[in-house]
């Protein structure tokens, strides 16, 4: 996955606001640039640089992080068998897996999500190429801020009104004093977003595209479509790198038990075919006599991703008008909205996921928020209402 090399500034924090991170990683060569990265954000502080899964485990509870970025490949006691231990004990952990970009390391973080891990993070082959280590650099930066943003919003939702006044212990080392609740603001009330009418047009190709936390959303949303698949192609973007993107496939097989793979240039779309971008390419549709056709192509990024949501999105257009249903699932950023937008003006429909079952509420939230959705919907509502829809519910 490729996504944004500039973003808006970090937001300001004191200290006692800062997000908590604990690096775990065998490399000290990792350990120490991961820290340094994030020593140089002003929201965030690395409380806890460790060797192995096990001093994880036993040091979590003097430690007491938000987010801990964990190696997959350890001594004594690896990321994933780390990964349920330290969850027992925090239990509301956010946990980013860090893994070098093979098959049996995109297969281990596929279980570590399904164990509860929050995301999951590929590491450059080589730290010394500049470019690659850059994306690194951002893309983790930006799982720690996003996925830490809960950790904000909760500490407030259960922090008191008035909390009282509390002597200060300044005999206590800081690592296991009580930490106090993280002073964010509560967030504005926003008017809800305006939503529009479905369209009156049958549905004729149901187009996906989600990023952070979309392989579980995924994979629970195709286990409950099997007619849509049935009578229809099902094309779907997902921010993600490749090696994992050919195992995502395979695992969208299983749930949703109908053929599901990565799109290859040039073949034709069918309905009862699950057809999934390949990592590090776009996935397009054209024109290919009376039928359509995926179009790969290894352009620039758009919306600093690649794959991205928006030219599946748009160029659908061109083959279906009117006839496309698409959702957009939880993820980072605004990849889907301007292709939404499309789409609606051509006479399509868009669904959101909302914001309580989203992992981040990024992509759903730019499209809801710019009023271009026919329905906002928890997760498991979004496969009922596309049943009734493509069996020719309008509304």
């Amino acid at each position: 996955m490729s996504t944004a090399l500039t973003s808006a500034p970090a937001p300001t924090a004191t200290r006692q606001d800062k997000l908590r991170v604990m690096v775990v990683d065998d490399s000290v060569v990792i350990r120490g640039m991961i820290s340094r990265w994030i020593g140089a954000e002003p929201d965030m502080e690395v409380v806890a640089s460790l060797r192995t899964g096990l001093d994880a485990v036993n040091q979590l509870e003097r430690i007491n992080p938000d987010v801990a970025v964990l190696d997959i490949e350890m001594p004594e006691l690896d990321g994933i068998s780390a990964l349920p231990k330290l969850l027992a004990k925090k239990r509301d952990l956010i946990i980013i897996m860090a893994s070098t970009l093979t098959r049996r390391n995109a297969e281990i973080s596929f279980k570590a999500l399904s164990l509860g891990a929050s995301d999951y993070i590929p590491k450059p082959e080589s730290t010394r190429e500049a470019s690659a280590a850059e994306t690194f650099r951002h893309d983790l930066i930006q799982k720690i801020r996003h996925l830490g943003a809960k950790i904000r919003r909760s500490a407030h939702a259960h922090a008191p009104a008035s909390p009282p006044l509390a002597p200060a212990h300044h005999d206590k080392p800081r690592e296991t004093a009580a930490r106090a609740p993280l002073a964010s603001p509560a967030p504005a009330a926003h008017p809800a977003p305006t939503r529009r009418p479905f369209s009156m047009l049958a549905p004729r190709v149901l187009l996906i595209g989600s990023s952070t936390g979309g392989p579980q959303a995924l994979m629970s949303l195709v286990t409950e479509i099997g007619p849509v698949i049935d009578r229809f192609p099902v094309l779907i973007t997902q921010h993600m790198p490749p090696t994992f993107t050919t195992i995502l496939a395979e695992h969208l097989a299983r749930s949703s038990r109908r053929p599901a793979h990565e799109a290859v240039d040039g073949e034709i779309v069918k309905a009862g075919q699950i057809y999934l971008a390949p990592g590090g390419r776009h996935m397009r549709v054209v024109r290919h006599g009376a039928d359509a056709a995926i179009a790969l192509d290894d352009g620039p990024p758009v919306n600093f991703c690649k794959p991205a949501v928006d030219p599946l999105f748009t160029s659908a257009i061109d083959v279906w008008q009117g006839g496309i249903m698409s959702v957009i699932l939880t993820g980072m950023g605004s990849d889907g909205m301007r292709g939404g937008k499309d789409i609606v003006a051509a006479g399509g429909s868009v669904i959101a996921q909302d914001e309580a079952t989203s992992v981040v509420w990024g992509m759903p939230g730019a499209a809801a928020n710019a009023g271009i959705c026919a329905a906002i919907l928890p997760l498991n509502q979004i496969a009922p209402k596309l049943v009734r829809l493509f069996s020719g519910d309008r509304s």
